[in-house]
């Protein structure tokens, strides 16, 4: 069990990582490569919807199947909902604050508050990703330290990290253009998803020692999951479609592919 935990912290700590990495973009560049940015997160988009089934959706219907407490298709579009309202109740709270500070403060301090308000946002919804990723961690104990679970833990992980790296670098620029310094820019980019190794942790302890609960969080992680890919990562990738008709597209169906592939190759 400290193992499995282990392995979500480190996990999670190689998230945070990626997040890191994309802030550090403001020491690097002024801004980066829009192409690359969108391959990556068409990739990342393709790699999450995959992983939602594969790695997180299927698994919970297994076990609520073999629990047998309650109807397996009711845990595992409970979860799901639950999921994704989680994450859109997120969105409105901020959207819900960016309104007021925006009403309180006049026009002249508007675009620094919505950069406030935007490192907010994703710190905030850093946790439920946090918490897919140490529930699919969680998810191994008991007979389920598989090649193939272990292997849809870890893809769940990049997937996520993936993501991460535009999300470090989408508060380490605006802020640079705000005026602070790079350094200062760097430290607030990487602090905004360094709330995902503490939801990595609480969520695979979640999953190791109240299983029950198990098929459900890892519903809860798909749908949060589904989520984050459909209203943020794919809208964000197509943004440039004219220059780029396809390039987040590819992106979108190699993570797919790629995903679908090692799920059944190792299934």
């Amino acid at each position: 069990m400290n193992d499995i935990v282990f392995y979500a912290l480190l996990a999670t700590l190689g998230t945070w990582l990626v997040t890191a990495l994309g802030a550090a973009t403001v020491v690097l560049f002024k801004s980066p490569n829009p192409k690359i940015l969108n391959l990556m997160l068409g990739f990342a988009a393709g790699v999450m919807v995959a992983a939602s089934f594969w790695s997180l959706l299927q698994p919970a219907i297994e076990r609520a199947e073999a629990a047998g407490s309650m109807p397996a298709f009711l845990v595992a579009t409970l979860g799901f909902l639950c999921g994704a309202l989680f994450m859109w109740g997120s969105d409105k709270c901020v959207t819900y604050a960016q309104r007021r500070s925006a009403l309180a403060q006049g026009e002249k301090n508007a675009r620094l508050n919505r950069i406030i308000l935007l490192v907010l946002s994703i710190t905030l919804h850093n946790i439920p990703e946090g918490l897919a990723v140490g529930v699919a961690f969680g998810a191994l104990k008991n007979g389920g330290y598989t090649p193939e679970a272990l292997m849809g833990a870890v893809t769940v992980a990049v997937g996520i990290g993936l993501q991460n790296f535009p999300e470090g670098a989408a508060v380490s620029l605006p802020l640079r253009r705000e005026g602070c310094s790079r350094r200062k820019s760097f430290f607030i980019g990487q602090a905004s998803g360094f709330v995902e190794p503490i939801a990595g942790v609480l969520g695979a302890l979640l999953a190791v020692y109240i299983e029950a609960v198990l098929p459900f969080a890892l519903s809860f992680a798909a749908g949060a999951m589904i989520l984050v890919a459909v209203h943020e990562l794919i809208p964000e990738c197509q943004r440039n479609q004219e220059a780029q008709p396809y390039a987040a597209t590819m992106g979108i169906v190699t993570g797919f592919a790629l995903m679908m592939l090692l799920d059944v190759m190792l299934g």
